[in-house]
């Protein structure tokens, strides 16, 4: 087992501008969630959590304005270390993605180091893997910090679904809530970071990641098969072979659930499939509850509400089970735990 600390978090949502006062109010479950400017089929605003930004930036400068200052944050209590040495691993939306930027691939990453004033390390790359790009990232970050020696990497993903292409192509599949759907997610943007090193970085590290899990899922929210969550189920038990722990191990889930039904079945199916040993309760965290869907961004958000939770002690228990996961089939997991 190779574990990781978590050293560092930033966070840009619309809850807060950084990673304090979001995760506060995460906790506080305050929410930001009002009218937009676009309208659905029904005549009514859409509602969703929108970032108060000092400008109305709009395309690849507001991801800019969202991902920076959170990056910026987690490597305010680093500077001692050269950005030379860190790789950054870089989360966006996948590229099948509604109305996803056309040149986020092409040009976002150099703007971001532009942006930033830094270069980093030859090995930093950008990921387009929505939900379970963070994840991918961990696991890059996991191979770079042991086998190629690197003191730390930096993960940070940024989205926005507050775009007219996207809401339109989400309200069209019923996707989205609206006046006329009760059965959807409320849109929203973040860009969120965290800074993760060796596991004997430092002693007073307070949350360390143990494990990683992946699976794919044949039954999708836009297919017609039954869900049986075959491929959560396989991305839990990759984890627990992983990190080496056991379902007894972990006390809670954090998750990237952002309202639809599909995604509370798949979470509880594949829960009951999977504990042995009955829990009196395995409750259940979802962030977006406050800040919306937020995409690529939802991965780095969560392992920084866990660090916040392990820090002002307010954890159901000491191991989390992170899980996520794409349209398109995708599952990835996480075993956090605390110090």
């Amino acid at each position: 087992m190779q574990a990781l600390s978590v050293l560092a978090s930033g966070m840009v949502t619309g809850v807060g501008l950084n990673a304090p006062a979001s995760c506060a109010a995460i906790r506080a479950a305050l929410d930001n969630f009002e009218e937009t400017r676009f309208m659905d089929k029904g005549g009514e605003w859409i509602i969703g959590c929108q970032v108060p930004l000092e400008q109305p930036w709009r395309g690849r400068k507001k991801l800019l304005h969202l991902v920076v200052p959170a990056m910026q944050e987690c490597l305010s209590d680093f500077k001692n270390i050269p950005a030379e040495h860190i790789p950054l691993l870089l989360c966006v939306a996948e590229k099948e993605r509604p109305g996803r930027l056309s040149d986020l691939d092409n040009v976002f990453f150099e703007e971001v180091q532009t942006e930033l004033g830094l270069r980093f390390h030859p090995e930093s790359m950008l990921l387009a893997g929505g939900h379970v790009s963070g994840v991918l990232a961990v696991k890059r970050a996991r191979d770079l910090i042991y086998n190629q020696r690197v003191p730390m990497c930096l993960i940070a993903g940024v989205d926005s679904f507050l775009v007219g292409p996207t809401l339109a192509a989400y309200e069209e599949k019923d996707r989205l809530l609206t006046s006329k759907n009760s059965n959807g997610f409320i849109p929203g943007e973040a860009g969120c970071a965290v800074l993760l090193g060796p596991a004997s970085f430092t002693p007073k590290a307070q949350l360390f990641c143990l494990g990683l899990g992946f699976g794919r899922e044949k039954a999708t929210i836009d297919s017609e098969e039954p869900l049986r969550a075959d491929g959560l189920v396989a991305a839990f038990k990759a984890v627990l072979a992983d990190s080496g722990c056991t379902m007894d191990d972990v006390d809670f889930r954090i998750t990237d659930i952002s309202g639809e039904q599909y995604h509370f079945k798949e979470a509880s199916l594949a829960a009951s499939r999977t504990i042995r040993n009955l829990k009196p309760e395995f409750d259940l965290w979802h962030p977006a509850d406050c800040i919306g869907e937020v995409g690529a961004a939802i991965v780095p958000c969560v392992i920084g509400v866990a660090l916040a939770a392990a820090r002002k002690n307010y954890l159901l228990g000491k191991g989390m089970l992170c899980h996520f996961g794409n349209d398109s089939g995708e599952r990835a997991t996480m075993i956090l735990r605390s110090a």
